[in-house]
């Protein structure tokens, strides 16, 4: 039986390939143009022609554009009833406040929403709560109101559609 010492531990023949050392004389095989080729654009230095296809119409513009960006869509913190009564029974939410933004995200399950909070009924409330956020579904509302709570709607920021900015 032969025991393994670890200078004898050794990559497998091949494992590990030098880099090819480009420009470093002619018996090397990649000497003097350095597989570049003679003259050109790509034969300098700094030079990138992403996409580039020889004339050709590249790919990315050959193919046809998809969807649409709403430059006025609304950017809302999307949260669920079942994760709020989640927070209410490992006490990170008190019960008797006021639930909203500001709250939601300081228990950290409203992440983003430059535009508020909006109200989802995904799973089971329970206890009496009182949300005000910016917009709710119908279900949603059902299912507070059910659990003897109550949810007020606030309007969302007016912007000044010309501008972006929000109006006075």
């Amino acid at each position: 039986m032969q025991t393994m010492k670890l200078n004898d531990i050794r990559d497998n023949e091949g494992a590990r390939k030098g880099r090819i050392r480009v420009g470093r004389g002619i018996g090397s095989g990649k000497g003097k143009t350095g597989g570049r080729g003679q003259k050109g654009q790509k034969s300098r230095s700094g030079v990138a022609i992403k996409g580039f296809e020889g004339g050709q119409m590249p790919l990315h513009m050959r193919l046809p554009k998809r969807g649409f960006n709403n430059p006025f869509g609304k950017d809302y913190a999307e949260v669920n009833l079942g994760q709020v009564q989640k927070l209410v029974d490992a006490k990170k939410l008190d019960a008797k406040n006021t639930i909203d933004h500001e709250a939601l995200k300081a228990a950290g399950v409203a992440r983003g929403g430059k535009d508020g909070v909006r109200l989802l009924a995904k799973g089971e409330l329970t206890a009496k709560l009182t949300f005000k956020v910016a917009g709710a579904s119908k279900a949603a509302v059902e299912a507070v109101e059910k659990a003897g709570g109550s949810v007020e709607q606030t309007a969302p920021k007016k912007t000044d559609k010309a501008s972006g900015k929000d109006a006075e």
